[in-house]
């Protein structure tokens, strides 16, 4: 199958683009490499996609690429939409209005294009962020997809990417075509971001963790009893993967652990896979966002057979000797 990826040079996109050709797909992607790096689409010095001929370096932002999105999307069934502007609380909280503007923009010119080109289906990459403030209350808050509405997402970001589950779903009743959401937890992993203000939170403390020597303070955000709902970014590709091709998905479905871990259980966790001897300090003087929350998987269980395979330790163990290659450390 001819499939499109927006983002597949990011963390998420790379790992998807990788699963896809092993299972024979045709891969086009779609990057303007604000996140993404040509690197993570290589394996072993190989590229996965013929770059002359399936990567295209587009700012989706910018209405004046419309016509070839279009073209692009005409010679594939499926497009998966990942591309968006997200980072860690810092920067969404200190740039709300640029991403509020530029996630609407990306998406509504993926989404027109889509319905006016002879693509088949899309599948959008929303966020658990977009689910009301007050139902993410502490590390046993379970989020069903009913709760959605009314609704009230605490940031910029969160409001951008349910905006977008809005027009897919007038999309979807104007068009016929297939069409679903996928709201994602946190996500790790490999081939991400852990330097710079955009980094988010398990790369940005594992960095701080592997710059550390034996016995220094790691400085922690917020009270470390904020939680969050880490999913490792293998656990999305199989998701995203079991919904290509498929026109019987539900509207929207989120996809991450049945679990909330709080943010003083993930430092310590980051610590013991380091090996390191090191102290902890609670900044509360910083922003630490919502309180928690978790998913209730059951809908993408019935629908895509989908659950979490990767432990949270295992998954956090891999993601370190990663960052400590990349590092060069």
């Amino acid at each position: 199958m001819n499939v499109c990826v927006t983002g597949g040079a990011g963390m998420i996109g790379s790992a998807l683009v990788k699963s896809l050709v092993k299972q024979g797909h045709q891969i086009v992607v779609i990057d303007n490499l604000w996140r993404g790096k040509m690197s993570h689409l290589e394996v072993n010095g190989a590229s996965l996609i013929d770059v002359e001929k399936d990567f295209y370096q587009i700012d989706l932002s910018d209405l004046s690429f419309a016509t070839k999105l279009v073209e692009i999307f005409d010679a594939v069934e499926t497009v998966i939409h990942l591309a968006d502007i997200v980072a860690g609380i810092g920067y969404v909280f200190s740039n709300e209005y640029e991403i509020f503007r530029v996630n609407n923009l990306i998406n509504t010119a993926v989404f027109k294009s889509f319905s006016d080109s002879q693509a088949k289906q899309i599948i959008y990459v929303g966020t658990a962020c977009s689910f009301p403030l007050e139902l993410q209350q502490g590390l046993d808050s379970e989020l069903q997809e009913h709760m959605l509405f009314p609704a009230n997402p605490e940031s910029a970001y969160g409001w951008s990417k349910l905006v977008g589950q809005l027009e897919l779903k007038y999309l979807k009743q104007s068009s016929g075509k297939a069409v679903s959401t996928l709201m994602l937890h946190n996500v790790y992993g490999p081939n991400c971001e852990f330097t710079g203000e955009r980094t988010q939170v398990i790369p940005s403390l594992m960095k701080r963790v592997i710059d550390a020597d034996e016995g220094d303070t790691i400085s922690v955000w917020g009270s470390g009893n904020q939680g969050r709902a880490f999913i490792h970014v293998d656990d999305i590709v199989n998701a995203l993967v079991n919904c290509v091709g498929r026109d019987d998905l539900p509207e929207f479905m989120q996809v991450g652990p049945g679990v909330c871990t709080s943010i003083r259980q993930l430092i310590e966790t980051i610590i013991e896979v380091s090996g390191k001897s090191l102290k902890v300090s609670y900044d509360t003087t910083k922003p630490e966002g919502d309180k928690g929350r978790y998913a209730d998987y059951s809908i993408a269980q019935t629908h895509i057979g989908w659950t979490p395979k990767v432990t949270l330790k295992e998954g956090l163990a891999q993601t370190y000797r990663w960052i400590e290659s990349a590092d060069g450390k």
